[in-house]
């Protein structure tokens, strides 16, 4: 928080009173990407979209997710979402193409049948 309030402080544009207040942060989180419950998911991630699925370090701050890791220590969780270049996340004009989120739909499905098939649902 410092290093942020530091950063913030002398990157302020000219003429600006920078007051910052410090919030609340949270743990990040990594998930077991060697689990079965992800290997399925990289299966069904794959078959979706007829090209392997590839892993992307992102998401790790979403707080809530390290808290449910502690709340639920044995269970496995995967965070996913739909996105493509153009989605422009959580800002002005967010979109999805619906290609995508079909594809998302099926991959989805194919893990639940899975999971519930090999007993991890």
């Amino acid at each position: 928080m410092d290093a942020v309030r530091r950063h913030v402080e002398a990157n302020a544009p000219f003429g600006a009173h920078v007051v910052f207040t410090p919030g609340e942060s949270g743990n990040a989180f990594l998930t077991d990407t060697s689990s079965k419950a992800a290997s399925v998911a990289m299966w069904a991630l794959g078959e979706a979209w007829g090209v392997p699925a590839v892993e992307t370090g992102i998401g790790g701050s979403i707080p809530f997710i390290a808290d449910l890791t502690e709340l639920y220590p044995d269970v496995q969780i995967l965070v996913t979402g739909v996105e493509d270049p153009d989605s422009r996340a959580h800002s002005a004009n967010e979109s999805l193409h619906l290609a995508d989120f079909r594809n998302a739909i099926v991959a989805e499905a194919l893990m639940l049948a899975r999971w519930n098939a090999e007993g991890l649902a």
